[in-house]
């Protein structure tokens, strides 16, 4: 199996452990020379450590809470902290995560029978510069923010589509690109960067897939949901290469868009992209550009 194709299944895979998946792609980042590929990797391996190199996809907006004790024995357990009632300067850091450790750190929180949420402790000096500001005549012994569990699932996934959605396009322009030898780029690097910035850091528009001559826009924004669903569909229809499975890949699709906003779009969208990973060679190039959209809405 090819190193591209050996990565597409793995992305697919409910299964999958996201760090090896990561380690696959460092060796196609070698092989494609591109080093904005490789340091992305790299970065997902091994952490960020800075703040503004820090993607979208893992700063979450997350509530705090803490222990607070009082005169005569009062006390909160649990509290919340309004960010309103901190200085200005703390405000931020009480309503934002900022995931910058190695993607195994999150993937080790994921327990599917417990389905519990993540703790991220503020720093004890913190609490004792603040502490006393919170709640009146009490004091913070302790405070954290919650980081739900549905976030840590969903940034994962989003790691494994983008890849995903990369490789796929990687291989509609190179198919052998996965086994280039070294110092011997299969594809320019102009081309490699630009595919890196559509589908890894950025949204896709007017993305042609497959010379189809189809215009496309997929964002992952979530009020153009309807957008995304209908061009989407109006790309599987317009295919020219259909085949007996093309009404039920855009069976799935209908499914999708009929479940947003409600408790089965999660089980409608893992049933879409176990029909495409099944079928991926005929119809993986053309969801592809939809495909951080996709995520986008799974996640929200």
């Amino acid at each position: 199996m090819s190193l591209l194709r050996d990565i597409q299944e793995t992305a697919v895979s409910a299964d999958s452990d996201v760090a090896t998946l990561l380690r696959k792609c460092k060796i196609l980042a070698a092989r494609l020379g591109n080093s904005e590929f490789k340091h992305w990797v790299d970065q997902e391996l091994n952490g960020y450590d800075d703040l503004t190199m820090l993607p979208e996809y893992r700063k979450l907006n997350v509530e705090s809470f803490g222990h607070f004790y009082g005169p005569f024995g009062r006390s909160l357990e649990n509290a919340p902290i309004p960010p309103s009632c901190l200085p200005e300067n703390f405000q931020d850091m009480a309503r934002h995560s900022y995931l910058m450790q190695p993607i195994s750190a999150y993937t080790s929180l994921i327990d599917i029978t417990k389905r519990s949420n993540a703790k991220e402790g503020w720093p004890p000096d913190l609490v004792a510069i603040v502490g006393q500001e919170i709640y009146v005549d009490m004091n913070c012994l302790a405070a954290w923010k919650i980081i739900p569990y549905n976030a840590i699932v969903s940034l994962i996934d989003t790691i494994k589509t983008r890849i995903l959605s990369f490789c796929l396009e990687i291989e509609a322009e190179a198919p052998d690109a996965g086994e280039a030898p070294l110092n011997a780029p299969p594809i320019s690097q102009d081309k490699v960067s630009q595919v890196f910035n559509t589908f890894i850091t950025g949204s896709v528009q007017n993305v042609a897939t497959g010379g189809s001559h189809l215009s496309q826009q997929a964002t992952a924004t979530i009020g153009a949901t309807d957008v995304v669903f209908r061009q989407l569909l109006e790309a599987i229809t317009n295919m020219t290469c259909k085949d007996a499975n093309t009404q039920s890949i855009a069976g799935a699709v209908e499914e999708m868009r009929d479940s947003v906003g409600t408790l089965s779009f999660g089980g409608r969208y893992q049933a879409f992209m176990s029909l495409l990973s099944d079928h991926i060679q005929v119809y993986g190039p053309l969801v592809a550009p939809f495909l951080p959209a996709l995520a986008a809405i799974a996640a929200s």
